[in-house]
């Protein structure tokens, strides 16, 4: 099994190149491929090899997707920005992609797909695996939009898609009360991609990417296509947590997406008024 992981030196790509190292060679013995930009790049490990280049470029795609069998993807605009930022890394990227693995015949993408697609959702919410989208931001808003173009794939064109729906992994503990609900420990990283990899037959396969948090906003247990199960729990550190929190916005507190969701808020009083 060929893996290639892009956005190799962003901080889950950082965090995870042990891990697909290890998988790499116990699926076949190959070198774990890592992407990342020009100017980015930090040295890498005897099993690995590195390419540098754009993830918009079609040719650097064609040499990056040569032989591939499984794409970890992480290369992408991983905040919200100014939106032609976003439609460049976050959607053309990702076509670029899609179709180089398509010319390829690459069996399956684990996508980086996010919480701040379900932003807008109260945090009293529950949340099931298909629950309806509410993006919190044009970052979230790509996120859906990836995770449609893999659901498409899939049944256009037989690639299979892994929507990891990624919480918080700072690889640090919580810092607020929000991660204390979005918190991903680095054990369970490791494991959810891991799962991701090994399944067998999963399709287009939207997971939680969380820990077993008690104060989750997703159901965690909910049975998913890839076997994943967390096994770590935010609460160890809500104590320490909580006591430094400062406060929080009024509109942040109210939905899942935080501090995501007051970016180009409009107040109600500043709304259009209702057609009469």
């Amino acid at each position: 099994m060929k893996i290639l992981l892009t956005g190799g030196n962003g901080r889950i790509g950082q965090a995870l190149r042990p891990v697909l190292r290890a998988l790499a060679a116990a699926h076949g013995g190959k070198p774990l491929r890592v992407m990342d930009r020009e100017g980015t790049a930090t040295g890498h490990a005897a099993d690995e090899e590195l390419l540098l280049g754009t993830i918009t470029d079609a040719a650097f795609m064609d040499r990056l997707l040569d032989g591939v069998d499984v794409v970890v993807h992480m290369a992408a605009t991983s905040n919200e920005q100014a939106f032609p930022l976003i439609l460049e890394n976050n959607h053309r990227g990702l076509f670029e992609l899609y179709e180089g693995a398509r010319r390829h015949g690459v069996h399956r993408i684990l996508y980086a797909s996010s919480n701040h697609a379900f932003g807008l959702h109260p945090v009293g919410e529950k949340l099931k695996l298909d629950s309806p989208y509410a993006a919190d931001c044009f970052y979230g808003l790509s996120k859906i939009w990836g995770e449609a173009l893999g659901q498409m794939y899939w049944e256009k064109h037989g690639i299979e898609t892994v929507a990891l729906r990624i919480g918080t992994f700072m690889g640090v503990p919580p810092r607020n009360e929000r991660e204390l609900a979005t918190w991903m420990g680095l054990e369970d990283l490791e494991s959810m991609v891991r799962c991701a990899v090994e399944a067998r037959n999963v399709g287009f396969a939207p997971v939680w990417g969380i820990s077993d948090n008690r104060r989750a906003y997703y159901d965690v247990h909910e049975p998913n296509k890839i076997g994943f199960i967390p096994r770590q729990d935010a609460e160890q550190f809500a104590e320490a947590t909580l006591a430094a929190a400062t406060p929080v916005d009024p509109v942040a507190a109210r939905y899942q997406g935080g501090k995501f969701v007051t970016q180009s808020w409009t107040p109600e009083t500043e709304r259009p008024k209702p057609l009469q």
